[in-house]
């Protein structure tokens, strides 16, 4: 049996390619949507992807799976689990007309690539028609299965939220049952042996969790064992407590995810070439209306941007801030290096941020006339401390509710960085702000959208650790 990891570090997420080496075919289990590198690398193994699988409907990231069937007619496999609301519905609308051959599966279902066997069980809680897969080599003789593809059931340290449907997809009410669910759901893993590993389709820093691991794999046992949030089943209620408590502001972009992977994400057909265009032609443009991302560092971006224009460095958070301070429906032009071009797309197409219509060089903007841009006022605590005893400043804190509950600047409103471009109603009234999160990166990339949005903003140096260490007074 042939099994390799295919990890994505910005959005921290798993795609498991596992083939037969007898018969050379593979599956591609939760695949991302460019899928060229999944399939290279099936080939540059002596493999041939045959089909792709997923454990659910995916709320972080646009799947490949569609792309696939149409791209090399990979059979597809997903879960027919759940109720109405929870089925897929765009096996029946291939590109041109027709069905894609698929098989959905239930609670007890198999199916085999080659000499291996991919066992279905239904897992709910984190989502109604959740499914992990039990991993068979018959190949080797094996009875039992050598590891659970385990989607976003069981994490290293951690287990899938059962909140989004709620706070992501607006499903009022659905948290407190789907955690019940969940907590019925961990008895699957009395049936399951001990030494089978774990192979999670995420990892630390996924917002599908609030405590993953940093580690890529497990066992059962270590997990059964180890994991607090399954330590925390001694009861239902206290389970539940457990679940729901700390869960980390969903990114804005997670309900369009849901949305897509349901009802069919548009198909590609090759990683988009958006045009270069100069910089006249970026400065023209309306960032009201479409949005320009600039992946200079801050320092760059806030001495001088073309004005409206967004700031996401490149980085672990650049796919999460974009998807939540740009809508699905908006054009994109990039400010970057063409060095760089291919990965910006790449990683707002996994998002299903689709209409890129052009890059500007990063030298272009920088080198312009210092006249036609746009600056970021920026200053250290001891200036922000005058600021606020002026009473002449609004104060937001765009941190976590948990990190905001542990100490805040005195009179801050709270509103993750994630959550802005829902909450700009809640956004303090004065005309100007005092923008802070903990040091100083999540809130310059709030000060470049409230700036894009019309307000006049200032950014804390340093955030919260610095206005600790400054001696600054906090509010709890």
């Amino acid at each position: 049996m042939f099994m390799r990891m295919i990890y994505d570090e910005k959005l921290a997420q798993a795609a498991y390619l596992i083939g037969c080496q007898g018969s050379g075919e593979a599956v591609i289990i939760d695949p991302e949507r460019d899928i060229d590198r999944y399939i290279d690398l099936a080939e540059a193994n002596g493999l041939r992807i045959v089909a792709t699988a997923e454990t659910h409907i995916h709320a972080d990231f646009v799947s490949g799976s569609r792309e696939l069937a149409e791209r090399i007619g990979a059979k597809v496999y997903v879960s027919d689990e759940g109720d109405a609301d929870w089925k897929y519905q765009w096996l029946d609308k291939k590109v041109g007309g027709g069905i894609y051959e698929h098989q959905l599966l239930k609670d007890g279902d198999s199916f085999h690539i080659g000499n291996i066997e991919f066992s279905v069980v239904h897992t709910p809680g984190h989502t109604p028609e959740h499914i992990v897969f039990l991993v068979i080599d018959h190949g080797a003789g094996a009875s039992d299965p050598v590891g659970m593809v385990s989607g976003d059931f069981v994490f290293v340290g951690d287990l899938g939220r059962p909140d989004l449907l709620e706070s992501a997809a607006g499903q009022i009410g659905a948290m407190e049952p789907s955690a019940r669910r969940l907590y019925g759901t961990l008895r699957t893993l009395d049936s399951i042996p001990d030494f089978v590993q774990v192979w999670p389709a995420h990892g630390a820093g996924s917002a599908c969790g609030k405590a993953l691991g940093a580690v890529p794999s497990s066992t059962i046992g270590y997990e059964k064992r180890f994991n607090p949030a399954i330590g925390a089943a001694t009861s239902e209620q206290n389970f539940v407590d457990f679940i729901l408590s700390g869960q980390p502001e969903p990114p804005m972009y997670f309900a369009s995810m849901k949305r897509d992977n349901k009802l069919g994400p548009p198909v590609l057909g090759g990683i988009p070439n958006p045009p270069r265009i100069d910089f006249t032609t970026l400065l023209a443009l309306d960032a009201k209306s479409v949005a320009i991302v600039d992946t200079r560092s801050w320092d760059e971006f806030r001495a001088g941007h073309v004005p409206g224009s967004l700031s996401f460095p490149l980085g672990k958070s650049f796919n999460t801030d974009a998807g939540s301070m740009i809508s699905d429906t908006e054009e994109i032009y990039l400010v970057v290096d063409e060095a760089h071009l291919d990965e910006v797309v790449r990683d707002l197409i996994r998002i299903g941020l689709d209409h890129i219509r052009g890059w500007c060089p990063t030298a272009d903007v920088s080198n312009a006339e210092g006249s036609l841009l746009e600056s970021t006022e920026e200053v250290d605590a001891q200036a922000a401390m005058k600021l606020i005893e002026s009473k002449q400043i609004g104060v937001l804190d765009v941190r976590r509710a948990t990190e905001f509950a542990d100490g805040h600047l005195p009179s801050a409103t709270n509103i993750a960085h994630t959550r802005l471009m829902s909450r700009m109603g809640e956004v303090p009234a004065e005309d100007t702000l005092l923008i802070n999160c903990r040091s100083g990166a999540r809130s310059a990339r709030a000060c470049a959208y409230l700036q894009r949005r019309g307000k006049r903003v200032i950014n804390l140096r340093g955030g919260f650790l610095a206005w600790e260490s400054s001696n600054a007074p906090v509010q709890r």
